[in-house]
């Protein structure tokens, strides 16, 4: 019975845990162990596995490959793609912001002819109003001040 309670006070959460990331790190250093080394040595292909008519079959197809590419249609290509960018951006840019400005500056008139007749008018009965308050608390601070003395 001692020889188990003194195994479970030796196994505790915490020695599982550090055992636990123990093994992971050493996991994932094998992981990359083994992907470090595969890449390696995929890269690595040396000359004397092949002969010398194999790297001359080697070089002319690379040759052909690269002659076969219409290098100057790609340019071509690509030239068009940076012109198809480039100028309609600066284009609609602007007609973007002229509109929106236009379209600014009419809603802007149209505020201020809409709102000079409702604004005058609003800004009279408002006025009204407040004279009225000011008469009441007049009244009101007389009515009181009299009253008391």
């Amino acid at each position: 019975m001692e020889v188990l309670q003194t195994w479970r006070v030796r196994f505790s959460f915490r020695n599982a845990t550090i055992a636990f990331c123990f093994l992971n790190v050493v996991a994932a250093l094998l992981l990359l162990q083994s992907f470090f080394s595969s890449a390696s040595s995929r890269n690595r292909i040396s000359t004397s596995q092949f002969t010398s008519a194999q790297i001359q079959y080697i070089k002319e197809s690379e040759q052909i490959r690269l002659a076969m590419q219409p290098l100057e249609l790609i340019k071509r290509v690509m030239e068009i793609e940076q012109e198809a960018y480039a100028k309609p951006e600066t284009v609609q840019q602007k007609d973007t912001k002229q509109t929106a400005a236009v379209d600014l500056s009419k809603r802007l008139k149209d505020f201020r002819s809409l709102n000079d007749a409702g604004s005058l008018k609003a800004l009279e009965e408002w006025r009204k109003r407040k004279m009225e308050r000011a008469r009441q608390r007049e009244l009101g601070k007389n009515g009181s001040g009299t009253s008391q003395a």
